[in-house]
């Protein structure tokens, strides 16, 4: 199996999709996402990852994560987690094969209103999906734990998000959270947007010209699209597809995706 390249730009959110194998729902079941979320807390006590938001689906995930000085936090802790998952499960169901698609996508959020939408974006995947009405319904997603943090076991770093959106108290962010996520249960943002998972980058211009200018020859060919709030840089075929929608496209075969689950060892 080819292996992805690994670039590493520290100080960046980066927004994380990966799916399940042939897109089949092998996270169905409460146990197998909390089996995931289990793994991604030992990455976070390991190597020191820093969880900005996450939602497990019935067969895929998405985690916001910020990429601090530790250069191997977010690869090693998606190796972790998609690895032991994959193999508990193949275990306990006396199975074969992969249970991830090889490589997770990457996407470079600019901090401020663009970390806020793409947070809002994140907590309303299961309600555009029609499995429940409000995030809250769904237990293995980020809204509950920032809504009602955690004692124990907790995933995200509140602090680091208090920093990112410039508030200064877990009420206000609480209360800030939960205004921005009605609002946009209110307005009916249900369609899915393609940018928080098929491009590069989503930003400002200047900020999604910054990192077409870190990668360097390893942008070349991406193309930098405007839209009406956003800058984003993309390939011209999407990345990530559809799961619950009848829409569906497949993993790129560009080098868009930033790091591998598997190492050396395949562990899948």
């Amino acid at each position: 199996m080819a292996r992805a390249k690994r670039h590493f730009l520290p100080g960046h959110a980066w927004h994380i999709t990966h799916r399940c194998h042939e897109k089949q729902f092998l996270l169905k079941f409460g146990r197998d996402r909390d089996r995931w979320l289990h793994w991604l807390f030992e990455a976070r006590k390991r190597y020191k990852l820093c969880i900005l938001n996450y939602v497990a689906t019935s067969n895929h995930i998405h985690l916001l994560v910020m990429d601090r000085s530790e250069r191997e936090a977010i690869p090693r802790s998606m190796q972790l987690a998609a690895g032991r998952t994959g193999q508990e499960y193949n275990h306990r169901k006396l199975r074969k094969g992969a249970f991830w698609e090889d490589r997770y996508h990457a996407t470079a959020v600019q901090t401020g209103e663009h970390l806020i939408r793409c947070m809002v974006y994140m907590d309303l995947n299961m309600v555009r999906a029609g499995a429940v009405q409000h995030p809250s319904e769904w237990d293995t997603c980020g809204y509950n734990e920032i809504q009602s943090p955690k004692k124990r076991y907790g995933l995200i770093d509140h602090n680091c998000l208090l920093e990112l959106l410039g508030l200064s108290s877990m009420g206000a962010l609480e209360a800030a959270h939960g205004r921005w996520v009605e609002q946009a249960i209110e307005a009916g943002e249900k369609r899915r947007e393609e940018k928080w998972t098929g491009a590069i980058a989503v930003g400002g211009r200047s900020f999604v010209e910054e990192v077409k200018g870190r990668l360097n020859i390893r942008a070349k060919g991406r193309r930098v699209i405007e839209q009406a709030e956003d800058c984003c840089l993309r390939e011209g075929q999407d990345a990530y597809g559809a799961i619950f929608q009848g829409e569906k496209g497949t993993l790129s075969p560009g080098n868009m995706h930033y790091w591998n689950i598997y190492n050396e060892e395949s562990i899948g």
